[in-house]
This record gives structure tokens, sequence and C-alpha cells, in this order.
């Protein structure tokens, strides 16, 4: 038997379709709207669920909610903390700031300023995975954020923290982690069942 966790990313938020970095934006009318069109295809790949968690952001936990799941808020499925770069538009920081929004871009180190590194995300991330306590034939849901799914895949696969450049996340993507009774996550492709 496996445990299956359903990682969701939130939906669009008015600050990342218009370029901004996050500042705990909940979801408007359009990213409400793009829940509501693909649930049932999310539930039809959850199937019963027997834990659902969130990140404590409002668009995460819009996300979810609009989803039909009654979500725990979870701090280790925050998103990448923007640091001083929260709420700012991107091209900005990209004239104001180039080599740090390059370094933060490409080296799992880099932080924006008073931020978060993705490698801290990942070792946050990886912590809550190894710590997750289930069944071994239950289905986990947790809707976050792209960086945090991100992180997963990352630990998962034991892969170099680097390679979190390479792994696109959109709105609303749907990635799943199995663990075995043998313990490890490996990374499956979501289907429908």
């Amino acid at each position: 038997m496996q445990t299956r966790l359903l990682l969701i990313s939130h939906a669009a938020t008015a600050a990342l379709r218009s370029g901004r970095f996050p500042a705990d934006d909940p979801l408007d009318a359009c990213g409400l709207a793009q829940v509501a069109a693909c649930r049932a295809r999310v539930m039809s790949l959850a199937g019963k669920t027997d834990a659902v968690f969130c990140s404590p952001a409002a668009c995460a936990r819009d996300t979810a909610e609009g989803l039909g799941f009654t979500a725990v808020p979870v701090e280790a499925l925050a998103d990448m903390n923007p640091g001083q770069w929260r709420g700012r538009r991107l091209a900005d920081v990209a004239s104001e700031e180039a080599d740090a929004l390059a370094a933060w871009a490409r080296e799992a180190g880099a932080a924006p300023p008073d931020g978060e590194s993705f490698a801290a995300v990942r070792l946050r991330v990886g912590g809550w995975l190894d710590a997750l306590e289930l069944d071994h034939s239950s289905t986990a849901v947790a809707v976050t954020h792209a960086a945090v799914i991100r992180a997963a895949i990352v630990h998962a696969l034991g892969a170099s923290p680097e390679s979190f450049a390479r792994i696109e996340i959109p709105p609303l993507s749907v990635v799943e982690l199995r663990c075995s009774i043998r313990g490890g996550w490996t990374w499956w492709a979501a289907q429908t069942q």
C-alpha cells in the first residue's frame, strides 16, 4: 500500500497576473473562476481524501475552499518569503536589483533581502514530508505554492537544490507524490484514474 499526496498549486492571484511578488493576496473573481473551472478534475484525481492541508496564505486557503476541501493550515507549506520584494513588481526589482534577482532565480542559496532562499524552503518542506504521518493506504491533499511544490519534487527525487529552476509549476497544477511502506517519496504523474 502507498500513501498518496496530491500537491495542488493555488490559483493565479492578481499579483501573479500583474508580475508582482506575493503579499498574501486573496483570490479575486478571476482566480475563483479558475478554481471553479478545474474543481471536477481535481476532485476526480483526489478521490476520497483522508487529510487536507494548505499554506496559511489567503490564496491557498481560498483555492482549497473553492475546490471543496476543508484544509488545515500548515506553516511548512507557506510560500517562499520574498522579504523586501514583497508586493513589488518584478520589472522594478529587475531594474533596481538585477544582480540579486538573477542570483535568486538560479542559485538555490540566494535569497531576497530579508527573504528566504529556495534551499531553506527545500529543507522546510522536506522536513514536513519526512515527518508526515499518514496510514499507508491514505490520500492527502496539500494546497500550496509553486516554490513549495518544486521543493517537494526536489526532495522526493533527492535532486540537487539547484534543479529548482528547471521545474515549472503553473497555477492549479497537480503533482502526485507517493510513499510506500519502505519509505521515501516518489514523484508520479497525476492522472485521472
